[in-house]
């Protein structure tokens, strides 16, 4: 049974780094003619209604009590205060520097989930995430060089800082369907994003250009349903920290899928950076961590020894 839910695991973790890859791009396309909360509004508002009506097709029931609560609020943080900030900071930034500072995530929920006891501070784990950023900071080099404004990175920063939290509160959270989790979540950070956008003064207007059409059919359908019911599964089932390192394969896919969408050339810098990402990810994420040492030795058919 072990090996079956790993596997399942495994799967939905290549699924969602891969449909994640695409989103700085599908965000690219929608910000060359929305507004910024506008755009992420209607992403997670629409992408809301896909998730309830898969929820009324497998007959899952809706979350109450503690169980909503904490769905909505996982919510706010992961899709509403992460996406708001990230909105924002790929207004002002290079996408390519944004995929960059996304990268941390891993770093963060670790250090995070290590700061609230969820998780111990691995060996494997702390290797593979520098590893890993290691291969980001190659493959962005131009954009790290570029001058930043200060506040779009610190809104980067910040929406780095949210959706690692986001991850580690899922682990405290009563257990929920992925889809379920995901269809009250969004649908409170949807709320949230069209208040926020009305205040700023966004203009509500249907997209025009049929590329704003695709890219936001895209980040609804692969970036924000398929994306995250596969984070979510894997968190339930690997933790927190090694989830988010779906999030360092993220550049790799993203400078592939610019490179067919935007003509974009691809560098030496990717061929070098790549591999150092793809093995920061499996130290980090798809190695097995071997027993505690300090765990106790259970005997064939037997009950781990006591404690003195």
């Amino acid at each position: 049974m072990d090996h079956r839910r790993d596997r399942v695991a495994t799967a939905a973790f290549t699924v969602g780094a891969v449909a994640a890859g695409g989103n700085a791009v599908g965000v690219r396309f929608c910000l060359r003619e929305l507004d910024p909360l506008w755009s992420a509004a209607l992403r997670f508002g629409a992408a809301t209604l896909v998730l309830v009506c898969v929820m009324a097709a497998l007959r899952l029931p809706w979350p109450r009590g503690r169980a909503l609560g904490g769905a909505a609020l996982y919510g706010l943080l992961n899709f509403g205060v992460t996406f708001a900030l990230t909105y924002y900071a790929l207004v002002h930034i290079h996408a390519g520097l944004g995929q960059t500072l996304f990268a941390l995530v891993p770093l963060a929920t670790l250090l995070l989930a290590v700061a609230q006891r969820q998780e111990r501070l691995r060996a494997g784990a702390a290797a593979g995430t520098l590893c890993a950023l290691a291969g980001v900071a190659v493959i962005s080099q131009a954009p790290l060089q570029a001058s930043v404004p200060p506040f779009a990175l610190l809104a980067s920063l910040g929406s780095v800082l949210s959706l690692a939290e986001a991850a580690v509160l899922v682990q405290r959270l009563p257990k929920v369907h992925p889809v379920a989790m995901n269809a009250v979540g969004m649908a409170a950070a949807a709320a949230a994003l069209f208040s926020g956008s009305a205040l700023a003064g966004d203009r509500w207007v249907a997209p025009e250009r049929a590329a704003t059409w695709w890219a936001l059919a895209y980040l609804v359908v692969a970036g924000s349903v398929l994306t995250f019911v596969c984070y979510l599964l894997v968190i339930q089932r690997w933790g927190a920290a090694r989830a988010a390192y779906a999030f360092v394969v993220a550049p790799v896919i993203a400078i592939l899928a610019s490179a067919r969408l935007d003509d974009e050339p691809l560098t030496p810098s990717l061929l070098l950076g790549a591999p150092l990402i793809l093995a920061g990810v499996y130290l980090g994420a798809l190695r097995r961590p071997g027993p505690a040492p300090d765990a106790p030795v259970r005997p064939p058919g037997g009950r781990p020894p006591r404690s003195v």
